[in-house]
């Protein structure tokens, strides 16, 4: 019998954020429980709107969605990314407005009370800043305890990183959240742009989404127009790497990995030219990355096989409209 993890996402709904939830919701193996929203593409609110939306074309508008922080720790939002996903998030793409009265607890306390409620199995994808994360860590210090894993999307260990020369956005955008994340004992698998710009979905795969017979894959195929042109000046074609959906196959164990050490991770949350960065303990590489006492963050760096087609397959093959039977089949 299949077994069916619970899933908490906390996302900045972009176009790659919009990747990764039309990959969870076609994923039998995976019941999302909620979703929390945080500033980071766009502000927390735009992008519960954009995931409320999603939600609705996907046929699954039941799953709560929670407004969590506008603001960053230690400094106000500062208006997002539109260069990058578009003045709404999702490349301009106009949605079918859905119910977006506000959900009644915050991200943080949504994240808690799942975690209460599933104890011991309660897995988080996050692929925004980590600042909901951080407030929940402080309105329940033993939340770490309650959750199976935390797969973040986030970092760069040996690479540049994408908003300043060594930070990746989601750590760059809050690094004391980050920090604080990163720093509590719990099981972290970190999926950094070592791995995330290594994977690349082509025009092929956007013509394929373009050509699905289901209105989000249509939908997520228009979005990655956009995409792909902020992506030209960096690949020199048009394409996009796959930052989100790249974490969530590896946190639903979809995909197998090469090169994935467990070693100690710190951020910078300085204020020199490192901040941001994740300062990632590869010292044992040529050793075959032996074990480091008390570490308990595992970092991508490979996967064994190109990821473009496993996404595309996933989102057009399962339609999210088949989920609830499939997750009342696997219960029964």
């Amino acid at each position: 019998m299949t077994t069916i993890r619970p899933f908490y996402l906390d996302c900045d709904t972009g176009i790659d954020d919009a990747l990764a939830l039309a990959y969870l919701l076609a994923t039998p193996t995976v019941e999302l429980l909620g979703i929390g929203t945080v500033s980071g593409n766009v502000a927390a609110a735009t992008g519960a709107a954009n995931t409320r939306d999603l939600l609705q074309l996907a046929g699954t508008p039941g799953i709560p969605v929670a407004i969590g922080a506008h603001d960053f720790l230690a400094r106000p939002f500062d208006g997002g990314a539109p260069h990058v996903h578009g003045p709404n998030g999702i490349g301009g793409i106009t949605l079918s407005t859905a119910d977006h009265t506000p959900h009644s607890e915050t991200a943080a306390e949504l994240l808690i009370r799942l975690a209460y409620e599933n104890p011991g199995t309660l897995r988080i994808l996050a692929i925004g800043p980590l600042t909901n994360i951080a407030h929940a860590l402080r309105l329940e210090p033993r939340l770490p305890a309650l959750i199976a894993e935390i797969t973040i999307m986030g970092g760069a260990a040996l690479v540049p990183g994408n908003i300043t020369p060594v930070a990746e956005a989601n750590i760059g955008n809050d690094p004391e959240a980050a920090r604080e994340v990163l720093a509590a004992p719990w099981n972290i698998t970190l999926v950094p742009l070592d791995v995330t710009m290594a994977n690349v979905l082509e025009e092929e795969h956007r013509r394929e989404l373009l050509a699905a017979d289901t209105p989000l894959a249509r939908t997520l195929g228009e979005m990655l127009g956009h995409y792909y042109r902020f992506y030209e000046g960096i690949f020199g074609r048009a394409c996009s790497a796959m930052h989100d959906p790249l974490a969530a196959a590896i946190a639903v164990e979809a995909v197998a990995l090469r090169t994935a050490p467990v070693i100690h991770v710190e951020v910078d949350a300085g204020h020199g030219p490192g901040r941001g960065q994740t300062i990632c303990d590869l010292r044992g590489q040529h050793l075959g990355y032996p074990e480091q006492p008390g570490a308990h963050c595992r970092v991508v760096l490979e996967l064994t096989e190109d990821f473009a087609a496993h996404l595309t397959n996933t989102i057009i093959g399962r339609t999210p409209q088949n989920q609830e039977s499939r997750l009342q089949a696997a219960h029964a």
